[in-house]
C-alpha cells in the first residue's frame, strides 16, 4: 500500500503542463504544490556557485535556462543556469526576500522597500513598480517572553516577503502592512485589496478562482480572485500571553480540492478548497511549521523547526506515516522531482529523501557546515542550544542567531528542480548549482 502515493505522484508529474517551463513561480507553480517536472539528480555534486553580497532566503525561480533569485543585498539577480554567470541585476532598493514570479517574459519580486516590482527578463529593466503601504516585520509586546517585557519587539525569526503568484494577467501578493494586494501584471495598477488584521508575508496559492493566503493574525483566508470579497476564513490558534506558537508565516499547497498549511501554532491543516472546513489537522507537538507542503498523489510532505523532522502524511486522512530526523530547524520548503524530496536546513546541508525507500539518499553540506559544525553542533549532530543562545534580550538572540546559526551557511531557500539540477539560495550569500 506504501507504494500508492508514490504511483500517482509519478502521474501527477507526468500531467504537469508544459507551460511550467517558460513560467515560474514559489513552489514550481500557482497552486505551490512544490513538484517539479525535472528528472531528479543522481548525485550531489557542486556544479557552480554564484556570490552576492548578502544573505539569500529567496527561493529561485528557472526559466529558459536563466536563474531569477533576490539578495538581502537589495538586488534582484538574473544568472546563467548552465554557467553560473551573470546576466543582469536590478536595484530593488531594499532586501529581495521575496521569491520570483516570472510570466510572459517578465519578473515580479516584492522588495523591503515597501514596492513590488516588475522588471524585464531578458534586459533587468524595470516595467513598473506599484507602491504598498510599506513592509514591516510581525511584531508584538512581550515577544516570546523576551525582556524588556513590556516593549514592542519584531520577530527575528520573520525573514521571508511574501512571493508573487501570477495567474491571469493578476498579480497576487501579501505584505506586511496587512493586504493582500491584486495589481494588474501589464500596467502595474491596482485591481483591488484586503485588509486581514496582521502582517501578511505567506505567500498566495491561487486555484479555481480563488486565492488562498495565511495572516499573522492567526486566520487563514480565500478570497475570490476577481475581485478580492472574502469567501471563507479559518481561524488557527493563538498565544495571546507570548506570541510565540502563533500566526501563518508560510504558505499553502492547493491539491485535489484541499487546501494544506503548516502554521506556528505546531498544527498542519487541510481544509476544503471551498467551503474552508476542516477536513483533518495534524498536531507537531510544539514546533513551528514554517515550510509550505508538498502534495504529491496521496502523500503531504513537509519539514518542521524544533521538531527536527522531515515527515510524511497520508493526505486523506493526515494520518502520519513515517518522519525523518535531522539536527536542526528547518524552514525550507521540500521540493519534489521523480521520487527525491530536497529540502534545507540552519546548518547548512540540502537532504535528499527517497521517497521510494522512505530514507535520506544522501546530502550536500556548503563550507560554512563544516567550518562551524563543531561550534554549535553536538556529536549527534543536533543543535547545542545552551551553546548558542546565551541570553533573555532581542539583542541576544539576533546576535545569537546571525553570528551563530547562520555561520553555518543556513539554508532558508527552498530548492528548486530543473533539467536534472538543484538550485537553492544561503545566507552565506551565495546562490548554488548541485547535480550530477
Amino acid at each position: 500500500m506504501k507504494q500508492l502515493g508514490f504511483v500517482a505522484g509519478m502521474i501527477l508529474l507526468t500531467a504537469v503542463s508544459a507551460a511550467q517551463e517558460k513560467q515560474a513561480m514559489f513552489r514550481g507553480n500557482v497552486e505551490h504544490s512544490g513538484v517539479y517536472k525535472s528528472r531528479a539528480p543522481k548525485q550531489f555534486s557542486l556544479k557552480w556557485t554564484f556570490s552576492t553580497a548578502g544573505p539569500i532566503v529567496s527561493s529561485p525561480a528557472v526559466v529558459g535556462g536563466i536563474i531569477y533569485a533576490g539578495s538581502a543585498d537589495r538586488n534582484l539577480y538574473a544568472v546563467d543556469a548552465e554557467t553560473g554567470k551573470l546576466r543582469w541585476k536590478f536595484d530593488a532598493h531594499g532586501d529581495v526576500n521575496s521569491s520570483p514570479a516570472v510570466m510572459d517574459g517578465v519578473v515580479y519580486v516584492v522588495s523591503l522597500d515597501g514596492n513590488l516590482y516588475a522588471v524585464d527578463a531578458a534586459t533587468g529593466k524595470q516595467r513598473w513598480s506599484f507602491a504598498t503601504e510599506g513592509e514591516r516585520r510581525f511584531s508584538a509586546v512581550g515577544y516570546m517572553g523576551m525582556l524588556p517585557a513590556a516593549e514592542r519587539m519584531a520577530d527575528p525569526w520573520d525573514f521571508y516577503l511574501s512571493s508573487p503568484a501570477v495567474v491571469n494577467g493578476i498579480v497576487y501578493f501579501g505584505s506586511g502592512d496587512g493586504n493582500v494586494y491584486a495589481v494588474d501584471a501589464e500596467s502595474g495598477t491596482l485591481r483591488w485589496k484586503y485588509k486581514t488584521g496582521d502582517v501578511v508575508h505567506s505567500s498566495p496559492a491561487v486555484s479555481g478562482g480563488l486565492v488562498y493566503v495565511g495572516s499573522w493574525d492567526t486566520y487563514f483566508y480565500a478570497l475570490n480572485a476577481a475581485s478580492g470579497e472574502l469567501i471563507w476564513r479559518f481561524k488557527t490558534g493563538d498565544d495571546v500571553k507570548i506570541h510565540l506558537m502563533t500566526g501563518i508565516q508560510g504558505s499553502a499547497a492547493v491539491a485535489d480540492g484541499t487546501v494544506c498549511f503548516g502554521s506556528r501554532d505546531a498544527t498542519v491543516y487541510a481544509l476544503d478548497a471551498k467551503t474552508g472546513s476542516l477536513k483533518w489537522k495534524f498536531a507537531n507537538g510544539s514546533s513551528w511549521v514554517i515550510s509550505s507542503p508538498a502534495v504529491v498523489g496521496d502523500r503531504v510532505y513537509f519539514t518542521t523547526s524544533d521538531s527536527y523532522r522531515f515527515q510524511a502524511l497520508d493526505a486523506l486522512s493526515g494520518k502520519a506515516l513515517y518522519s525523518l530526523p535531522y539536527g536542526i530547524y528547518s524552514f525550507s520548503s521540500p521540493a519534489v522531482a521523480g521520487s527525491h524530496a530536497y529540502f534545507g536546513t540552519f546548518d547548512g546541508r540540502l537532504y535528499d529523501v527517497d521517497l521510494e525507500r522512505q530514507t535520506y539518499n544522501g546530502a550536500f553540506a556548503i563550507p560554512g557546515f563544516d567550518l562551524n559544525r563543531k561550534k554549535y553542533l553536538g556529536p549527534d549532530g543536533k543543535l547545542m542550544t545552551k551553546s548558542v543562545w546565551m541570553g533573555d534580550t532581542l539583542d541576544n538572540m539576533i546576535a545569537d542567531l546571525r553570528g551563530k546559526v547562520f555561520s553555518m551557511g543556513s539554508i532558508l531557500s527552498s530548492p528548486v528542480v530543473s533539467d536534472g539540477q538543484i538550485y537553492f539560495g544561503s545566507v552565506d550569500g551565495n546562490l548554488y548549482a548541485i547535480g550530477q
